[in-house]
């Protein structure tokens, strides 16, 4: 079961998630669905369409069991076979 203390080990494929900060000011404030991850990327449906945001310079916002979890790009830069098999320390 996803919970906020091991999310970053999950599929984040399904989530409902927001950019919160970015060095990308154009990307603060996308929302949307996440519809596909690659080891640097997040391709995020949105009302707009289909939006392609970096991990590594990115704070996401996910969205799910009606709690909200901020989430640095960073800890999630990986694979998402890779990610999944990770051993997380409190973060």
């Amino acid at each position: 079961m996803i919970t906020p203390k091991n999310l970053i080990r999950h599929e984040l494929i399904g989530l409902q998630v927001d950019v919160v900060e970015s060095t990308n000011k154009d990307n603060i404030g996308i929302s949307g669905v996440v519809i596909n991850e690659t080891k640097h990327m997040l391709t995020i449906k949105t009302t707009k369409g289909l939006k392609r945001i970096a991990k590594r310079c990115t704070i996401f916002a996910f969205k799910f069991s009606g709690k909200t979890v901020k989430v640095d790009g960073k800890r999630i830069e990986k694979k998402p076979e890779d990610r999944i098999k990770l051993k997380v320390k409190k973060w």
